[in-house]
């Protein structure tokens, strides 16, 4: 038993030597081959006489992936496409973070974090819902730009009466019930048939 006891304390601090060498202990007595390391990826980063980006200004592109840190709190990929998942998988695989990748800029309005986009922009005749319109808001961090519905046969609906009692619909052979959900699908009170 207690032999049991020794060799899972010398593998556990094994372990915790291996894993304070992996992360340089913060610069203070780093091995030969992390300085090394270090400083071959320094002066392959720092060319003389190149061009510095603005990446490269903040932190190198190629960001060693530190094993108690994700890439995602490594880096800002406030504009990236990718998932943080996607991003985090590949600096585990790789080593190191990815480049942050610019997504095409996306067309609308920038989102404020305190509104819906449906609270900031007018809606009123597009065809997508509501939870739709404000989850694209959500994950893109840009309100959509409206879009027009194909042009509804009927009158435009009043949004404070159904349609049944803003036209009549005498002699229509459907319900008042499919009359008035059709207007508030679509917004529009549809033409009377016969």
């Amino acid at each position: 038993m207690r032999t049991r006891k020794i060799s899972a304390l010398t593998l556990t601090a094994v372990a915790l030597g291996l894993s304070l060498t992996a992360c340089n202990n913060d610069g203070a007595g780093t091995s030969s081959s992390s300085s090394s390391s270090a400083s071959s990826s320094s002066s392959a980063t720092n060319t003389p006489g190149a061009p510095k980006s603005d990446a490269a200004k903040d932190k190198s592109a190629d960001t060693s992936a530190k094993s108690d840190k994700k890439c995602t709190d490594q880096i800002d990929y406030a504009n990236d496409s990718r998932s943080n998942a996607e991003i985090n998988s590949i600096g585990a695989s790789t080593g190191t973070c990815p480049k942050p990748q610019k997504a095409d800029k996306q067309p609308g309005t920038p989102k404020d974090p305190a509104k819906k986009c449906t609270d900031q922009i007018n809606y009123a005749n597009d065809p997508r819902s509501n939870a739709e319109i404000n989850s694209i808001g959500a994950s893109t961090g840009t309100c959509p730009k409206p879009q027009k519905a194909d042009k509804q046969p009927g009158t435009p609906k009043d949004p404070a009466k159904k349609c049944t009692d803003q036209i009549n619909y005498a002699g229509d052979p459907r319900s008042n019930a499919e009359i008035n959900s059709i207007g508030e699908k679509t917004s529009f009170c549809p033409p009377v048939q016969k």
